[in-house]
């Protein structure tokens, strides 16, 4: 508890144990013993770490679920994200999910959740739309069209989505398992265009069995076109914007928002399946560029999606008085008013 939570803020506000120690007049190897729960720290020291790390005494002492387990994802060998970087990621879905199942072991433990897919359930081959589609199958949705609410259609699927807010835009998702069920963590930071595209290409690393013999490079070119193919199949991508065309037109952002998808991408699938040409793909890029949009591609007014499972849990906790007004907004860390006001007419 206490170890978990202290290691988890130190984390959070960006500091090693070096600084830390020097912070509150102690060695290193102490923060370390504290962090490994082989050394309880005196109240006063307590208190001085709290203050420290902008943080209460309650919030070092909250509850966190130490039995569940955790079998997270690998981050990228080209990710420029530092160890601690990726160690705070790491801590904080651990101490979101401590919080989520907290909720759910009160409303009857995991049974209220709905049935997940296993992971590596997908045989790999070397098709792209037929990946694609079997990735659709997996998740239960419709061969093709546009897809409205990735989120929500994970969390119906067993699938638990976290949003974590991080400012570092080298890191855009992760994807792993909590007593057995599978999870992605999603930069809440990044556009809706990009959340969505992330979305399905953690979904995609963990649906498929993918060959040992794959390189990682491999993989995740693989992840990437299915990922396209996924939001914008082939029989979408000939039906919207015909057999045949010879640029790539304004007009084609109304498809964009219709599948949620950016301009590049759709340019790209146009491409894949030869209703492009090269010269007409690469012209694009060539005015896009110029535009700026390389990295800041405009949303065309695409919405953020965000998980709500979380929030209605706590939600139905409240109200049916399994747990307080209070506890429920410790657990959703936000105001008393926030859970009063969406629990209650």
């Amino acid at each position: 508890m206490f170890e978990k939570n202290l290691k988890y803020y130190r984390l959070k506000n960006k500091m090693t144990r070096k600084a830390l120690a020097e912070a509150i007049g102690v060695t290193p190897m102490a923060i370390s013993y504290y962090e490994s729960g082989k050394r309880r720290p005196s109240m006063d020291t307590i208190k001085l770490l709290a203050e420290v790390l902008h943080v209460t005494i309650t919030d070092f002492l909250a509850c966190n679920d130490t039995g569940l387990q955790f079998s997270h994802g690998k981050f990228k060998k080209s990710t420029t994200l530092g160890l601690m970087d990726q160690e705070y990621i790491l801590e904080s879905v651990e101490e979101y999910f401590s919080r989520f199942f907290q909720v759910v072991s009160i409303l009857g433990g995991q049974d209220i959740l709905a049935q997940s897919p296993k992971s590596g359930l997908i045989p790999w081959n070397d098709n792209i739309d037929e990946a694609a589609s079997q990735l659709r199958k997996y998740l239960g949705i419709p061969e093709y069209g546009p897809i409205n609410n990735l989120v929500e259609i994970l969390e119906n699927n067993g699938i638990l989505v976290f949003f974590i807010d991080y400012e570092n835009d080298d890191f855009a998702g992760l994807n792993g398992t909590v007593n057995e069920i599978p999870y992605i963590v999603i930069n809440s930071n990044m556009s809706p265009l990009k959340i969505r595209y992330t979305i399905v290409h953690e979904v995609a690393h963990f649906a498929f069995n993918w060959p040992d013999n794959l390189s990682e490079v491999e993989e995740e070119q693989n992840v990437n076109d299915i990922s396209g193919a996924f939001l914008f199949t082939r029989e979408d991508a000939i039906r919207e914007l015909g057999i045949k065309r010879s640029c790539i037109s304004k007009a084609m952002t109304i498809t964009c928002v219709e599948y949620g998808i950016g301009i590049y991408m759709l340019t790209r699938r146009a491409r894949l399946n030869e209703i492009i040409n090269d010269s007409a793909e690469k012209d694009f890029y060539s005015r896009a560029s110029k535009m700026g949009w390389r990295n800041n591609e405009p949303d065309w007014g695409i919405q953020k999606e965000t998980p709500n499972l979380f929030k209605q849990l706590v939600y139905r906790a409240v109200t049916e008085e399994e747990i307080s007004i209070q506890k429920g907004a410790e657990l959703l860390q936000t105001s008393y008013e926030s859970v009063l006001q969406n629990c209650y007419f």
